[in-house]
């Protein structure tokens, strides 16, 4: 081999060895990022009973732990994918974000994503946990559930979150019993909620510049309101009549009330309304009321005629849909 020869290759050897170290030294310094929750199809997951028109978000334990998934036409999507619990998504009133609840700290502090699963921010980062949420109507602040511990068990309150200022305000502060599960609506500027002034659950309603609060159920069997799209109804949870729970509408000022399913074999519980106001999404199982335990499916049922219908039913807990 010849001198220039011997020269190339030694060269050549050099170049090699430091393209090796300079690529080792940059996986070295890339910075490790907690893995950021992205648009994917689960192959696991079968595709819904029927096409509905819209998106729903819901929650489901189908990958071992709790997800949110997105129903849209056929598909099956599925949003976050982490080694946490994601729960009770929430559409934005423009359907551009969804809100959410997760623990990735061992509490549930609120969240909020893009549709597509992406550009999670962090809203609230406190010691309590935090439960069940609803996006004011202008989407500027997002009501929420604090659950605090006592020493006579759990008490629950209704706070506001002020997405641009970050201020967080008790949202119902006349009411002196626990109180959970807010449902807002642009009618007036009402707000629907579960309370607790003696035994048992009932809904409430009070108003955002106008604090009196006005019962509308009694006999501590009724919780969950949700408003249609037009604020005139509330669809909500009742056992007032099977002892398990079905799914219900009445009047907003609390008259007129309806039972909706009469499936006395079965928990129905989670109600959300469909855009137009003519059916409401519900979940519902045959052992368990409580939505960690059973095997719920989501199922729909027209207003006109009262038929229900499976919209979906995974080998995991789906549960918490919310309609936009």
């Amino acid at each position: 081999m010849t001198v220039g020869r011997i020269a190339f290759w030694a060269i050549l050897g050099v170049v090699v060895l430091t393209g090796i170290l300079t690529c080792f030294s940059c996986r070295e310094k890339v910075p490790e990022e907690e893995p950021t929750p992205m648009l994917q199809t689960s192959p696991a997951v079968l595709e819904p009973a029927i096409e509905v028109s819209g998106s729903i978000v819901f929650q489901s334990d189908l990958d071992g732990d709790d997800d949110i998934y997105l129903l849209r036409g056929r598909q099956i999507i599925r949003l976050t994918d982490n080694g946490w619990d994601d729960r009770y998504p929430r559409w934005s009133p423009d359907g551009t974000k969804i809100a959410y609840l997760a623990n990735p700290k061992n509490k549930f502090d609120l969240f909020i994503m893009e549709d597509r699963g992406d550009r999670v921010t962090q809203v609230t980062d406190s010691p309590e946990e935090e439960t069940d949420l609803s996006w004011t109507p202008d989407g500027l602040g997002i009501a929420f559930s604090v659950e605090t511990r006592r020493a006579l068990g759990k008490q629950r309150s209704i706070w506001m979150a002020d997405l641009a200022s970050g201020e967080k305000n008790r949202l119902v502060p006349g009411f002196s019993g626990s109180h959970q599960l807010p449902d807002l609506t642009s009618r007036l500027s009402r707000i629907a909620f579960t309370g607790k002034k003696g035994t048992g659950w009932d809904v409430f309603i009070t108003g955002l510049e106008n604090q009196s609060v006005t019962e509308l159920t009694r006999g501590g069997k009724s919780c969950r309101p949700r408003f249609s799209p037009d604020g005139e109804r509330i669809a909500y949870v009742s056992h007032e009549a099977d002892g398990k729970g079905d799914i219900w509408t009445m009047e907003a000022d609390g008259s007129h009330p309806r039972r909706l399913t009469v499936r006395d074999d079965a928990y129905d519980y989670f109600p959300s309304w469909s855009p137009d106001g003519t059916q409401i999404v519900f979940c519902s199982n045959l052992k368990d009321k409580y939505a960690d335990k059973g095997e719920w499916g989501l199922y729909l049922i027209d207003l006109a005629d009262g038929r229900v219908t499976l919209l979906f039913d995974s080998p995991g807990r789906d549960v918490f849909p919310d309609w936009h």
